[in-house]
């Protein structure tokens, strides 16, 4: 079968950086990142399943599988070998990429990986990930009633604190509420992942893993579990940001990337 072509942003000459946007976003996140590396690296940006101009959501035989499939062209074009950035749910697939084909991997910089069925497999509910998943089922449910805006409100204010879907401009808030409509998906490819942790503490590549001091539980309990398994990870704690700091914060989170990338450029 033909591979599908993500829509994708592009810019710059030098090593591969393939940046993977978070739940609710697009590809337009890592604006910033690609016109502060472009002068010294390739950045390609591509939105996923459902999100921007990417390709329509494949319904339920979707699994975070099917978007490092989707990114194969991506990854292609890029080089071997590449880096990978990537956030939030882009940080589970980047971190899935480099598990599955450590070898074309370069180096690999995430902030809050959503990787939930690491926590899941240490011993089910009730554990650090219940937050999550109470919001994703209820949303789900919002969704598939046809509340997107209810769905969009109980997501992005877990994530961005309560009170954040009634501050976020008017004229943004129908992209997201139809990205949303998602949410179910989402939670089922990142709750039902099978890829075991071994596979993850396989990569040898370097790992910038990137957390805020602020983020919700949910994130802050894969971080517990994933980060100490990776031999050749360093984490970097941006206290007072929370889950959204590339997007609330992304100078401050950039130069942190800029820098490792540039760290391991040579490797």
């Amino acid at each position: 079968m033909e591979l599908q072509q993500p829509f994708l942003q592009e810019a710059g000459q030098g090593p591969g950086v393939v940046c993977l946007h978070a739940n609710a976003s697009t590809s337009g996140q890592w604006r910033g990142l690609l016109e502060r590396l472009s002068p010294r690296f390739r950045v390609l940006a591509p939105d996923s399943y459902g999100a921007g101009r990417g390709p329509a959501w494949p319904g339920a035989r979707h699994t975070l599988r099917s978007e490092v499939e989707l990114m194969e062209p991506v990854f292609a074009r890029a080089g071997t070998p590449h880096f990978l950035v990537g956030h939030s749910y882009g940080g589970a697939i980047a971190m899935l990429a480099a598990a599955l084909h450590p070898g074309r991997v370069r180096a690999v910089a995430v902030y809050e990986p959503t990787l939930f069925a690491l926590v899941d497999a240490q011993g089910g509910p009730p554990n650090g990930v219940d937050g999550i998943r109470q919001v994703a089922h209820a949303a789900g449910a919002a969704a598939a009633a046809g509340d997107t805006a209810t769905a969009a409100r109980l997501f992005i204010d877990f994530w961005m604190g309560a009170g954040s879907w009634d501050a976020t401009p008017p004229g943004r808030k129908p992209a997201i509420a139809q990205s949303v409509a998602n949410v179910g998906g989402w939670w089922r490819a990142l709750a039902n992942e099978p890829t075991p942790l071994a596979t993850f503490a396989a990569i040898e590549a370097p790992v910038l893993y990137l957390c805020g001091g602020r983020s919700p539980r949910s994130a802050r309990a894969v971080a517990q579990v994933l980060a100490p398994a990776l031999p050749n990870a360093r984490v970097v704690e941006f206290e007072p940001l929370g889950h959204m700091g590339p997007i609330t914060h992304p100078a401050l989170v950039n130069a942190e990337i800029e820098q490792f990338l540039e760290e391991n450029r040579g490797k």
